[in-house]
């Protein structure tokens, strides 16, 4: 999420009660969390596990539990006992909850010629473009984007909170949501299926890039940046900070697993299990996807364990 305008490191400080370390004239433009970090962002970080990829990465303001750590020149530290807290208060501050109060928002700015169903809701901040068709009953949440010839089915939600937690054991609730304050881009001549589910990034953009096209029933999760002209059909599953490059085709009820990159023009089978990244112009198949022409070799070789098993008790 970016700023308004430049936050200093100075009143941060003051607003969450930090101590401030290192580069005292440090300037924020935006929050993020750090696999999505940029220059200028705050990002907080609450466990020595972590400490290190937080400071070697191109924020501009950590927010850390420990002042007992190396600080990388030019880094602005803001020590507090709970960082999560103080991530989640200032995305409060700058980014509070809204209510919709009517179907559609007087803040969401609609192009000419785009048809907006009946019992559809836009949201607060949405921008949607010329041509496009929101269908009855569907949803676009606050501070979503999206281009020019656009289609949303009905029952879709664009925009949903991320899956997205702080995970502490000393407390009586383990599982605590991080604010989601990103936002889902939905960029020209995407089309979105009935009944599918696109969470907002927890702290920057949810993307799906131009001429992809998406069946019924599928979940992207938050933060996944999804290549133009990619087909995804129905069922699919999409875990959080995912990247497909332009042109996969994802066939019904694929898995895919957080965090990995499918390769340019891959296509993976139906019900394959994307467990790790894999390469682009090649297709895939099984549970983990692997080449297809390996799998159907192993599909035989598996047919036969029966026959081998028999001549080797014989």
């Amino acid at each position: 999420m970016k700023f308004s305008s430049s936050v200093t490191a100075a009143w941060l400080a003051n607003f969450v009660g930090a101590k401030l370390v290192g580069h005292e004239a440090g300037l924020a433009t935006g929050i993020n969390e750090v696999n999505r970090v940029e220059p200028g962002d705050i990002v907080f970080v609450d466990h020595p596990k972590y400490y290190q990829k937080c400071l070697e990465s191109v924020a501009s303001i950590i927010i850390i539990n420990s002042a007992d750590v190396m600080i990388p020149d030019g880094k602005t530290l803001l020590v507090v006992d709970q960082p999560f807290e103080a991530y989640s208060n200032i995305i409060t501050h700058f980014r509070p909850y809204e209510p919709i109060t009517k179907p559609i928002s007087d803040s969401a700015k609609i192009g000419e010629g785009t048809i907006i169903g009946v019992n559809a809701i836009i949201g607060n901040h949405v921008q949607i473009g010329k041509r496009c068709i929101i269908h009855p009953n569907a949803t676009v949440l606050d501070y979503c984007v999206l281009g020019d010839d656009v289609i949303v089915q009905s029952g879709t939600v664009i925009g949903g909170d991320a899956f997205y937690y702080n995970t502490k054991k000393d407390r009586p609730f383990w599982y605590k949501r991080m604010i989601s304050c990103g936002r889902v881009v939905l960029e020209d001549g995407v089309e979105i299926g009935a009944g599918c589910t696109i969470d907002r990034g927890v702290s920057n953009d949810t993307i799906v890039g131009a001429g992809t096209k998406i069946d019924n029933q599928v979940h992207i999760g938050h933060d996944n940046i999804i290549g133009k002209n990619c087909l995804i059909a129905a069922q699919v599953g999409i875990a959080g900070a995912t990247t497909l490059e332009d042109g996969v085709i994802l066939w019904g009820q694929v898995g895919i697993n957080k965090t990995l990159t499918i390769g340019a023009h891959a296509v993976v089978h139906g019900q394959a299990g994307v467990v790790s990244s894999i390469e682009g112009n090649q297709a895939y198949w099984g549970t983990p996807a692997i080449p297809v022409m390996e799998k159907k070799r192993e599909a035989v070789w598996v047919k036969r364990i029966p026959e081998i098993w028999k001549r080797l008790q014989s």
